[in-house]
């Protein structure tokens, strides 16, 4: 493949005539380095009278900044400044651009990968673009001939070749116009024919217009145009046909008898040759077909792909251009499970070539985190152009909303499309009332209103299912427990738990029936909590069996094993014939040895008993820096942290002296390993759950 001269006249007899000396370069060499990228993430700037206070800043949501609004907060122009967190991404993408290597970048939605790969694209210089032309191939013309110029010189050579076909179409109109008048007037004067005339001009007519078809086919056509591009090309070619990626031939009808249109017309890019010097980029890269993943990696590997038609039955498929440069940056993106159907050859040809980065979902809570947020606000509302800022106080919600959704103690949310959802909602909401300012009201409708379909469901199911609760007016009752779960993911709900203590039926060993359908790792939650009151109960538990009921758990039935120490409870109250506290409500997992472990959701499930108006509810000691419940629930409800299966027995059950004496002798069992790790207010360094 040579290149296009850089020469406006165009030598419409023979295209190579375009093409540059034997080693000449098609473009500059990239000899100037990148920018300075040191200060990736730069540190939040304001404008105006306004200031950060450092001395605050670790117990202020703002971070210390001391802002009437986020119009006062600078938003950086460059695009990776406004990146947001996954430091260790940027630094790959940084490093990726300036040494030309291939990226894969795996993570949960919205984590801003693609903002990342858009990113890079800004990185890499522009001076090195070129246009692509593809000519008429006079030798054979379904092979199309491409030559590359530097990026602005495509136009200048396509508009000479048209001007001088312009130029040569005037002369053969006017021609064209004189033989047709010649013999128009020899038949009218001299044959004394007046149709024998019209008929021979008629011929003429389409005689030249005929053969000058033939003209056309010297124009060569654009085929990639960067003349007017400012940073290198960024495709994003996620869930593109074949066609859209590799490049297509149209159709052509009318190929026969010289009517159709010519070949090198027909050809048009695909997204990689497009991003041609700049960035590919595929989001849920399994969903692309094992043939176009196939031929994405010779792209890859070879810099340049032939275009032809896709489509086998189509004219387009006998037309094979000259290989097309396609030198761009791959970046390929998806979740967990778009390794699985991913080509391995694919794969492979990255990790050789690039790098594999895995998307954080959180980020530490720092007071120049939260600045960050606070910017993210301020970059959300520029981006838009139709919402008002927001004040500090609605900034504030919206960092404390990021606190929630992380799920994880001093930890902020980095799916920053759902937190932007939420921006744009409350925004919305103010605008509509036709406020100035987005305040903390607009942010509290907004979390209401931006539910996701799924939320709206569970709810609606949650506000009817209130309407048949099971609910007791006694304050206190044997065998039955409050738990609590999460459904919807955002959404808590108390479920109460049934146990009863029967004779066996059997003649064998004593049995546990747990109903309300329970999965695999809730029936393990079971098993666990029947070693736990084997080991603790002083009753010969082979001669009893054990009913254990989750009541209205609904179709869904329960997962997980974060209500184990509600059947605990439930289980050791009906053996023990001691009531359990109905204004309580519970939610732990519990180890086999009665340490209770941490869970997911704390936050939803402790509003949701405050809601169903218990006063006070037990949580893992693990998960009290994850309580981030909402004002208006805090005076209603207790909470109280605990780190073993007595502690909870302890605040649960109800009656003196029994409780006393069973409290009293699961401590004497647990020894001083309880002693140890209740002073430490620790489960002994269990994980937290994601």
């Amino acid at each position: 493949m040579s290149n296009e001269s850089t020469d406006d006249e165009p030598h419409h007899d023979d295209p190579d005539a375009d093409a540059p000396e034997e080693g000449e370069e098609s473009a500059p060499e990239p000899a100037e380095p990148l920018d300075e990228l040191d200060d990736l993430g730069s540190e939040v700037g304001v404008e105006g009278d306004v200031s950060i206070n450092e001395d605050d800043a670790e117990d202020d949501l703002l971070g210390g900044l001391e802002i009437p609004d986020t119009s006062a907060i600078e938003v950086p122009d460059r695009l990776v400044d406004q990146v947001i967190g996954q430091s260790e991404a940027r630094d790959i993408i940084m490093r990726a651009a300036k040494q030309h290597r291939h990226v894969m970048m795996i993570g949960s939605p919205g984590t801003g990968k693609s903002m990342l790969a858009k990113a890079m694209s800004h990185l890499l210089p522009k001076e090195n673009l070129q246009d692509v032309l593809v000519y008429n191939n006079p030798d054979d013309s379904n092979e199309p001939k491409v030559r590359t110029v530097p990026a602005g010189k495509g136009e200048q050579i396509v508009e000479a070749h048209q001007e001088e076909a312009r130029k040569r179409n005037q002369m053969r109109s006017f021609l064209m116009w004189i033989i047709i008048l010649l013999v128009v007037g020899y038949a009218l004067f001299m044959a004394h024919n007046v149709l024998l005339g019209v008929l021979a001009a008629g011929v003429i007519y389409l005689a030249f217009r005929y053969t000058d078809r033939g003209g056309d086919a010297m124009v060569p056509k654009l085929l990639i145009n960067n003349a007017d591009s400012q940073t290198a090309p960024f495709e994003d070619a996620t869930g593109a046909h074949a066609g859209a990626l590799l490049g297509d031939v149209r159709h052509d009808p009318f190929q026969s008898g010289g009517m159709g249109t010519p070949s090198h017309e027909r050809v048009e890019a695909g997204a990689i040759q497009k991003s041609h010097k700049g960035v590919l980029f595929v989001d849920e890269i399994n969903t692309l077909d094992v043939r176009s993943q196939q031929k994405l990696m010779t792209a890859i590997q070879e810099g340049e792909f032939s275009i032809t038609g896709q489509s086998e039955r189509s004219s387009g498929a006998m037309v094979q251009t000259e290989p097309v440069p396609c030198d761009f940056i791959m970046v390929a993106a998806g979740n967990m499970d778009a390794m699985e159907n991913m080509h391995p050859a694919l794969r492979s040809r990255i990790r050789g070539y690039g790098y594999e980065v895995y998307m954080d979902d959180t980020i530490e809570d720092t007071p120049e985190m939260r600045r960050k947020y606070a910017r993210f606000v301020a970059q959300e509302v520029e981006k838009d152009g139709q919402l008002p800022h927001f004040d500090d106080d609605a900034v504030r919600e919206l960092i404390l909303e990021a606190k929630r959704r992380a799920g994880r103690k001093d930890h902020l949310t980095l799916e920053l499309r759902d937190l932007g959802g939420l921006v744009r909602v409350a925004g919305d909401i103010a605008r509509s009332k036709g406020n100035e300012l987005t305040t903390r009201d607009d942010v509290l409708q907004a979390k209401k209103r931006s539910r996701s379909i799924e939320q709206q469901f569970v709810d609606n199911y949650i506000e009817r299912r209130k309407d048949y609760e099971l609910g007791t007016s006694e304050q206190e009752a044997v065998g039955r427990v409050n738990g609590l779960a999460v459904m919807g993911g955002d959404s808590g709900i108390m479920l109460p738990v049934m146990a009863e203590i029967t004779p066996a039926q059997s003649q064998e060993e004593g049995r546990i029936y747990a109903t309300g359908q329970l999965k695999e790792m809730a029936e393990e939650a079971v098993e666990n909590v029947s070693a736990i009151i084997k080991k603790f109960s002083d009753e010969n538990m082979s001669e009893k069996d054990v009913h254990i009921q989750f009541v209205q758990t609904g179709e869904g039935g329960v997962d997980g094993d974060s209500a184990s120490i509600t059947v605990a409870t439930a289980v050791i109250s009906a053996l023990e014939d001691i009531p359990v506290a109905q204004d309580l409500a519970m939610t732990g997992s519990l180890s086999v040895r009665g340490d209770v472990l941490p869970v997911g959701g704390v936050t939803h499930k402790i509003e949701a008993a405050a809601k169903a108006g218990c006063k006070r509810v037990i949580i893992p000691k693990a998960n009290e820096q994850d309580v981030m419940i909402e004002d208006e629930y805090r005076e209603q409800i207790e909470i109280i942290p605990v780190s073993h299966i007595s502690e909870v027995l302890d605040v649960a059950l109800v009656g003196e002296p029994e409780k006393d004496s069973l409290v009293a002798r699961l401590k004497s069992i647990t020894g001083k390993a309880l002693e140890g790790q209740t002073e430490s207010g620790t489960t002994g360094g269990s994980p937290s759950p994601q």
